[in-house]
């Protein structure tokens, strides 16, 4: 018996075509998504691939502050043994990448394997920001307050639960990290001997995020926030003459702005190049024989770690070696009583290494 046909009103035909094309679009964002989860995959297998070197301990924690709650991993270099605290640098990733990716791009951990300190990776939520960037221009919503907070809890937890010495910290970061490493600094001074902005805007430049893009384009005045009476620590500033994301404007105004609070003069720039690598045009600050603020102009670099992992996002392999430049610069800080360094000693509970 043949099948009869029944057929459709023009409103039920009409919402089964709707129906199918909707269809269609869902399998199509199903495939696309497949893929970005595939490439996802396999650009964190490229960064498992440039991890640092599996020695150490290398673990997660999580603080809860104004700002909600953050992430952080804590590099602590093998030899750690009691009476012996170890110096700690705090490193702040920039937009588009995470704590994991950013050690793996500055190599820092495996300079502090060998140099015996400890590095600090805060990590910022997606959830805050979704590009992953440190809201170092959220002064207006008192949003960068939150996060200046939020992280100064992570070093305090930290400090609190590992041999860590809290008279020599330091704090760096790549562009909006040295944003937030500046802003950190100079709202908190007296908890860091040393920042170091590499491709940054100093704070004081921007209140929101319209003013955030103007300023780093290099066309806003940095004004200096906090009390003009707090002695700001030591500023190292890195950063590229042919950035195209954040000008270079910005280096030399962080290095005036420090150099202004710090009553510090500028000694007559000079050129440092080692080997092939890229030449750094170098302006030292002083007050009295003491230099208080660093610029160095990295010739042609662009947005990017100077000498950082070749195959990695925002490096440059070319330019010099950010990473020993900050450890020496940092170093020269430390209080003259506390200024050495314990040789390690094989010891200790490992957990996951890197």
């Amino acid at each position: 018996m043949a099948r009869r046909r029944v057929k459709l009103s023009p409103l039920l035909a009409s919402t089964r075509r709707l129906t199918a094309a909707a269809g269609k679009v869902v399998q199509r964002a199903v495939r696309k998504a497949v893929k970005q989860s595939v490439q996802q995959a396999v650009k964190q297998a490229g960064l498992q691939a440039h991890a640092p070197p599996r020695t150490g301990d290398w673990s997660m924690g999580l603080v809860f502050g104004p700002a909600g709650a953050r992430r952080y991993w804590l590099y602590l270099p093998p030899g750690l043994r009691a009476g012996a605290p170890l110096p700690l640098l705090v490193m702040l990733h920039g937009c588009n990448q995470n704590a994991e990716g950013f050690a793996a791009l500055t190599r820092m951990n495996r300079l502090a394997a060998k140099q015996g300190f400890a590095v600090l990776y805060p990590e910022q939520d997606r959830m805050a920001n979704p590009q992953g960037c440190w809201n170092w221009y959220g002064t207006r919503s008192h949003l960068a307050d939150a996060e200046v907070a939020t992280l100064l809890l992570a070093l305090d937890q930290v400090l609190h639960r590992h041999p860590l010495d809290g008279a020599r910290v330091a704090v760096a970061g790549l562009s909006a990290g040295a944003s937030m490493a500046a802003l950190l600094a100079a709202r908190a001074a007296d908890r860091f001997v040393a920042v170091v902005m590499h491709s940054g805007v100093p704070p004081g430049s921007a209140d929101s995020s319209l003013s955030a893009l103007r300023a780093m384009f290099g066309r806003a005045a940095p004004d200096a926030p906090g009390a003009a009476s707090v002695h700001w620590p030591p500023l190292l500033v890195l950063h590229g003459t042919a950035d195209g994301v954040v000008s270079s404007n910005n280096g030399v105004a962080a290095a005036a702005l420090w150099a202004d609070a710090l009553g510090a003069r500028a000694a007559a720039e000079r050129s440092v190049q080692r080997g092939q690598r890229r030449a750094m045009h170098i302006t030292d600050y002083r007050v009295g024989r003491k230099v208080v603020v660093s610029l160095s102009l990295v010739a042609g670099m662009g947005h990017a770690w100077s000498g950082g992992t070749k195959t990695l996002p925002f490096s440059d392999p070319t330019g010099p070696d950010a990473s020993a430049l900050i450890w020496a610069f940092v170093r020269r800080q430390f209080p003259r009583s506390t200024g050495g360094l314990s040789a390690p000693v094989r010891a200790g509970t490992l957990s996951r290494s890197v």
